[in-house]
This record gives C-alpha cells, structure tokens and sequence, in this order.
C-alpha cells in the first residue's frame, strides 16, 4: 500500500505524539471516539442486497497493510493491528506514523 499519509499532512507534522508535559489544557480529560479504517470494499448494489450472514465482502488492503486512524474525516495515524496479548482476543493498533498536533492545541 503506498504512503498517503505525508501528502495529506505537511512534512512538519509528521513526529513522535507529544508527551504528557506538553498537554496543558482541561480538555485533554475528555474522551474521543477514534474509528480505524482497515479496507474498503466496493460491491455493486446487486451485491448487496443478496448479502447474507458468513457472506464476505472482499476488501481492497491485505492482512498485513497498515491500518489508518481517523478522527471524524481527520486523518490522525497509521499503525499496523496486533492481537492483544491478554487472552481476551481483542485487537489493538500499534502506531507507526502519529500526527503533530502541538501547533493545534
């Protein structure tokens, strides 16, 4: 998959996230929704409405892709997803690209 991420971000935004000491605000306490977006499919509507259940829609990104983190049409992160080790079978997203924001807070 290429690497979108540095033409929707000016370079200067792609870094490290910011540590805890550069969050002053008391909003930073508020909770957030962050959607991860793993694929896209692209069925026709005919497709659709003979979907079942244990149909599967073909996705256009491969197992191994990374994975894009959104904040409503914001794109905030790239990572790549991992099972966490807890034995619950949940999934996490291990960051590999984080936006800057200290220049938006």
């Amino acid at each position: 998959m290429k690497n979108d991420f540095a033409d929707e971000l000016p370079q200067d935004d792609l870094a490290p996230a910011p540590t805890p000491a550069r969050r002053g605000s008391s909003f930073m306490g508020v909770p957030i929704e962050v959607t991860i977006s793993v694929g896209k499919a692209r069925p026709l509507v005919s497709e659709l409405v003979e979907l079942r259940r244990d149909s599967v829609l073909t996705l256009d990104s491969k197992i191994d892709d990374p994975v894009e983190l959104h904040i409503g049409d914001r794109l905030i992160a790239r990572g790549e997803l991992q099972e966490i080790d807890d034995g619950t079978g949940r999934l996490g997203v291990r960051l590999t690209e984080v936006a800057d924001f200290s220049n938006d807070l």
